[in-house]
């Protein structure tokens, strides 16, 4: 039995893989589409499709495999799935979070959620924040905690400030 240690999460669109995989590959520095496979005469009577019609879209986000499917307006996305982006500055969050969040539902932005215009959910993280989220100091903790449930967008900054008024508060 061959062991495939690869993962790879398939997206279900209506229509619009091609342009999904299209945008996010725009999105992510070190991206490709790698094959796009057509539906055929076989099981039109199933999938509805016209024949040569996007099917699949195989594509990589720095690296990361993703397939993009066109199964039909049966399903939705919803925050239960959320892909992750972690950054190491500002310009990164604010890049990502610009491109993401350009056309998406705009409600759905908190604590650096958001969804992108095809409704997947992303959660733009620094990575300063889970090392705060973590400290050891648990007033600084929670007090970063607070901060960071009242942002759309986290601002790096302003939880340095937080950490920083927390252990001031409590040395």
């Amino acid at each position: 039995m061959q062991n495939n240690p690869n993962i790879t999460p398939c997206l279900w669109f209506d229509d619009q893989a091609e342009a999904a995989a299209q945008f996010y590959t725009s999105v992510f520095r070190n991206s490709t589409i790698i094959h796009i496979s057509r539906y055929g005469e076989a099981g039109q009577q199933i999938h509805g499709k016209t024949a040569g019609t996007v099917m699949t879209v195989s594509f990589e986000l720095d690296g990361q495999p993703f397939t993009a499917l066109n199964g039909g307006p049966t399903f939705k996305f919803n925050e239960a799935i959320s892909f992750q982006v972690f950054c190491d500055t500002q310009e990164e969050v604010d890049d990502y979070w610009q491109k993401l969040s350009a056309g998406g539902d705009e409600t759905a932005q908190q604590c650096g959620w958001l969804k992108d215009k095809y409704g997947v959910s992303w959660q733009i993280i620094p990575r300063i924040l889970i090392e705060l989220l973590n400290h050891p100091d648990a007033a600084t903790s929670q007090n970063v905690t607070t901060a960071m449930l009242q942002m759309k967008k986290i601002e790096i900054d302003e939880l340095k400030r937080v950490a920083a008024s927390s252990r001031s508060a409590h040395p």
